[in-house]
């Protein structure tokens, strides 16, 4: 059986993700309204009753805005999220809705295999997803200030990943936010730049060649934009003769619009 996966929204003012495999369906943080991630079901024709659980990446209002809405109106999705996670998630969620899952420690949800790996970001116990119905895998990757060995090896087999490209360094640099966020942005538990991003995607791809799509999302509002993005993402690739094409397809995960339903 395949897997479906569409971005709902993903950016630094919101984030919302869908992964389905035929009968259920699960979505990736709800930092978005209510109303637009049900419209995002709607037009994806993902019946409400499908979807059997919410996966909380980290407890930032970007990702975790409207789960006391889904919880309502989603009638079989419970919430997933670790132990340090749920401590510090401030919108409330039901008691019978709350699923806990350890880090690193492989699960299941509506028939697909959910593994949750540590990333590093300044929230309490921050992690990226992958997840996997026979042997396809899709991978999320972002709010991440750098890329580990073992996110390398959590990512490198994913046939469908979205990979942060947050921000073009001289863009945040020379912009007008405070020096504090500036360094908070571009330190080891802030977010990936358009040329961390490359460089990952040159690793993944030297390593592991195979058929994969990699979409560019969580994007800065102030300080990048989609051209710049991937156009950084692709002079890094052809820096070291990789070509976007054939094997390797790279796309926008837009900030505020719903992405087309990929299959992989």
């Amino acid at each position: 059986m395949s897997l479906e996966f569409c971005s709902f929204a993903s950016g630094s003012s919101g984030n919302c993700y869908m992964i389905r495999n035929g009968s259920r369906a699960i979505l990736i943080d709800a930092g978005i309204s209510g109303k637009r991630i049900l419209q995002g079901l709607e037009e994806t024709g993902t019946p409400l009753e499908s979807v059997c659980g919410i996966l909380v990446t980290h407890e930032h209002i970007d990702h975790v805005k409207s789960l006391p809405v889904l919880t309502k109106k989603l009638p079989h999705a419970a919430v997933y999220a670790n132990e340090n996670t749920w401590r510090e998630i401030s919108r409330p969620v039901a008691e019978d809705r709350q699923r806990l899952f350890v880090t690193d420690v492989p699960f299941e949800i509506g028939g697909m295999r959910v593994k949750p790996f540590p990333i590093s970001h300044d929230a309490a116990e921050p992690v990226g997803f992958s997840i996997y119905e026979g042997e396809k895998q899709i991978s999320l990757l972002t709010d991440s200030g750098c890329v580990s060995e073992s996110i390398i090896r959590e990512i490198s087999e994913a046939d469908l990943l979205l990979l942060e490209a947050n921000h073009e360094k001289e863009l945040l640099l020379f912009g007008r936010y405070p020096y504090s966020l500036k360094q908070r942005i571009l330190g080891d538990r802030g977010h990936l730049s358009n040329l961390t991003a490359g460089r990952c995607l040159c690793r993944i791809v030297k390593e592991k060649p195979k058929k994969r799509r990699v979409l560019l999302g969580h994007m800065s509002r102030e300080n990048n934009t989609p051209e710049m993005a991937m156009q950084a993402v692709i002079n890094t690739l052809e820096e070291e003769e990789i070509f976007v094409g054939g094997d390797l397809l790279v796309e926008i995960a837009g900030r505020e619009s719903r992405s087309p339903v990929y299959e992989v």
